[in-house]
């Protein structure tokens, strides 16, 4: 509900607007508390109340089914994570197997940053997330999974060349690192859009950047993904391929076109950012014509070929995403700018 107020003018050079009385009980405030004033880029001002540290935390509580699927359940938890939740209870009906208490505890430390285990019972499990959003900067979340994934890159192209089994099991198990960011970076921003403030303490101009990186820290994600399925794939592949393949190649400008579309959400260039379209869309087409040419048969290692090259040039469409969302993002802060 929107309220007109009255500018007042007290002491002959302070302005002053009273607040509605409902919003400063239904937010515990009283005379002498201090709230938080933001100037938005649309000449609008935005007042957050500041309540206590323990005011503040939010509690949920997710029932689970011993009987169901535990991927299920574990889903339910992380979807309480994610909207920003600080303590979770995880409850059932009956008691916990020992297996399912294990699954629950590792999955959530694996998984989930920040998260502990504070208290259980037979039938309850207390989640409580210990991180402070200001630890860890929108930017550097980020830039975690670029680095995670950039190493991931580099060691399954060398998995390929050498056949190196190990190397592509470990490049596997580093997805899941790539994941536990990727989970902390939405729950971020899905806190930003409520509190402009957040937005500024984890590095963002605005809360209106929270989409453009949403989708930035998706496509980042989505590459994490398609290394592991190369992995996989080089697992499956019954010997190494030669140090002059054109897959090789394919892989390494697959992996620099990632890494300048990383670059380019930092530099903010629009000329850059178009190069690297253009760069992803000349991967694609030399990916269509190595997988014609050399990926017509059916063993294994044929198969093995098609799916890394499938993946090799997702990762190139993925960066062109990231590339395309810079150059969204660019125009959207030249309009900003504008209107000061």
């Amino acid at each position: 509900m929107s309220e007109k107020r009255k500018i007042q003018l007290t002491g002959g050079s302070t302005y002053i607007v009273s607040l509605p009385i409902k919003w400063v009980r239904e937010n515990g405030l009283s005379a002498g508390d201090v709230v938080t004033l933001s100037a938005r880029p649309n000449h609008s001002l935005t007042i957050m109340a500041e309540p206590g540290t323990e005011d503040r935390k939010q509690h949920s509580r997710v029932e689970i089914s011993l009987t169901g699927d535990s991927e299920d359940d574990f889903r339910m938890l992380v979807s309480n994570y994610l909207v920003g939740y600080d303590i979770i209870k995880v409850t059932s009906l009956s008691d916990f197997t020992a297996d399912q208490r294990k699954f629950i505890k590792e999955a959530a430390r694996r998984r989930l940053i920040g998260i502990e285990i504070v208290e259980e019972s037979r039938t309850e499990l207390v989640l409580q997330s210990l991180l402070n959003y200001q630890d860890i900067s929108l930017e550097k979340s980020i830039h975690s999974m670029y680095r995670i994934i950039s190493s991931m890159l580099e060691d399954v192209l060398r998995a390929i060349e050498n056949h190196d089994l190990e190397l592509a099991r470990d490049v596997i198990q580093r997805d899941d690192d790539v994941d536990r960011f990727y989970l902390l970076t939405v729950r971020q921003l899905k806190a930003s859009i409520d509190d402009s403030s957040l937005a500024q303490k984890i590095g963002l101009a605005n809360s209106k950047d929270c989409l453009g990186f949403r989708l930035v820290a998706k496509s980042v994600e989505r590459v994490g993904d398609h290394v592991q399925r190369i992995a996989k794939n080089v697992i499956d592949m019954d010997s190494q391929l030669e140090s002059d393949d054109e897959i090789l190649r394919l892989g390494k400008l697959s992996r620099n076109v990632f890494m300048d579309s990383i670059e380019a959400i930092s530099t903010s260039d629009a000329v850059f950012a178009n190069n690297i379209i253009k760069t992803s869309t000349k991967i694609s087409a030399m990916a269509d014509h190595i997988c014609k040419k050399d990926c017509g048969t059916e063993s294994r290692i044929g198969e093995s070929k098609r799916n890394i090259l499938e993946s090799l040039q997702r990762i190139s469409e993925y960066s062109a995403d990231i590339a395309e969302i810079v150059i969204n993002m660019h125009a959207k802060e030249m309009k900003d700018a504008c209107q000061l």
